[in-house]
């Protein structure tokens, strides 16, 4: 963390002094108290089961030399001699602020990513790409909201050339304040699709909030789009320059695909030059994710041999499409998060695998609305047409999935975690491949954890 004074503190947040103890070096920022060590600024946040402002006894006693506040709960007498107090109207905006403050005395260059689908998996591959020219950081988890963003900025130095950033939302304005924070060179928007829906209804209002990552976007930035998107093929813009990729048009192509259960090949064609390219994921959705980061690294003018060069570095986000091969069965960990375009795409990686029966084991598709049913019957049916021979679904759509799947002797329903693994304990055979998929929320990670021990 680059220098910050007490000061330039006390202003960018438009804070009121409460205490000034005069020891105002600070080598990181917390909103834990777990994680505060010798000289840390503490931002006291708020959420359903907490406030933090009523740790800031704690956190002092822990060497956090400034606490922000937005309520005194705490008496001067039992905090220590050095630290200082600045009270805010309201903690989480003063994060973003803060924040905001210290990007702007940074010279590392951003690249924002956000989307339906597919954030996670491009922002790894981006940082990858990049990784052969310049050191990069990316996003680490999910610190991709208006709170993990800005602690992601705060982790970053002037020894940083680039930031990969994870923008996510769940309604309008969200971006916007993220991009308002980060304030990206370079934004990428992987595609347009219905999580969020619930929220925002249409996935015009979903394109609306996506865009908001260039309000701040001069004729100096760039923004980067999947073309093969639907409504991202038609975005314009005569304020910034727009980079489109995709399979058969677009200023970067991909051409002669070829895709297996442990990587895609393609030949990347920007009109001038054309060149190969074997990345270690599947899915052909991949080859879209990875079509955008190489656009990004030809945009910061890193040659072909160098991208492939980066990839090499490759290292992915857990939960997401991690194949696990056994001594008796493959697992296809993807239990992070779930929409019908991800369903879809982790179903597609399940049927190029060479396996002996195709299972996919489907939970709940969160945050879809009035249309969550018609969603989870065509995930179903979708599956049907992979050639899954058997759909284990869990939770409250599971007759939205058996009316999809249509085959009751392939189809297998239950209530909760547990019971589903019992019977797959009792009923996986050798050879098997066994895709595990739900919103976060499900905790299907639980799944993945009995199946491994039994894999061994």
């Amino acid at each position: 963390m680059e220098s910050l004074s007490f000061e330039e503190i006390v202003e960018a947040i438009n804070g009121k002094v409460y205490i000034n103890a005069g020891n105002n070096k600070y080598n990181n920022l917390s909103t834990d108290t777990r994680k505060i060590c010798k000289d840390s600024i503490f931002i006291a946040l708020k959420g359903k089961n907490f406030n933090g402002n009523d740790y800031i006894e704690e956190a002092s006693k822990k060497g956090a030399n400034l606490c922000i506040v937005d309520e005194i709960k705490f008496k001067s007498k039992d905090l220590s001699k050095d630290t200082s107090i600045i009270l805010v109207d309201d903690t989480k905006e003063a994060l973003l602020n803060l924040a905001e403050y210290y990007r702007s005395k940074l010279k590392v260059k951003v690249i924002g990513i956000t989307g339906s689908t597919g954030k996670t998996s491009t922002k790894d591959l981006t940082a990858a790409a990049l990784s052969s020219k310049f050191k990069v950081f990316k996003t680490k988890g999910n610190f991709n909201n208006e709170i993990g963003l800005p602690l992601m900025i705060f982790e970053l130095d002037n020894s940083y050339d680039i930031a990969v950033l994870e923008m996510g939302m769940s309604n309008l304005g969200e971006i916007h304040r993220l991009a308002k924070t980060a304030r990206p060179n370079v934004a990428i928007i992987t595609n347009i699709g219905i999580s969020h829906i619930e929220n925002l209804k249409t996935r015009e209002n979903i394109l609306k909030a996506k865009m908001e990552i260039t309000d701040f976007f001069t004729k100096d930035n760039v923004l980067i789009v999947n073309g093969e998107n639907d409504l991202l093929s038609t975005i314009s813009s005569r304020e910034y320059k727009i980079v489109k990729i995709g399979f058969k048009e677009g200023d970067f192509k991909a051409i002669d695909i070829f895709t297996d259960e442990e990587h895609v090949e393609f030949t990347v064609d920007d009109g001038i030059e054309k060149e190969r390219f074997n990345i270690p994921v599947p899915g052909k959705h991949n080859v879209l994710n990875s079509l955008l980061a190489i656009a990004a690294g030809r945009i910061m003018n890193i040659e072909y041999d160098k991208l492939k060069e980066g990839i090499k570095n490759l290292s992915f986000t857990s939960m997401r499409l991690d194949i696990i091969k056994g001594n008796k069965f493959t697992i296809i960990d993807d239990c992070y998060n779930a929409s019908p375009d991800s369903m879809k795409a982790a179903l597609d990686v399940m049927s190029t695998m060479k396996v002996g029966r195709k299972i996919a084991v489907l939970g709940t598709m969160k945050e879809l609305g009035d249309e969550s049913y018609k969603f989870h019957m065509e995930v179903a049916k979708y599956a049907k047409d992979k050639g899954i021979d058997l759909l284990v679904t869990i939770g409250e759509f599971n007759k939205a999935y058996k009316e999809g799947f249509n085959d009751d002797d392939k189809f297998k329903e239950f209530d909760n975690v547990e019971d589903a693994c019992e019977f797959l304990e009792a009923n996986i055979k050798d050879k098997d491949g066994i895709l595990i998929k739900a919103s976060r929320s499900m905790k299907f990670e639980t799944i993945v954890n009995k199946l491994k021990a039994k894999n061994c």
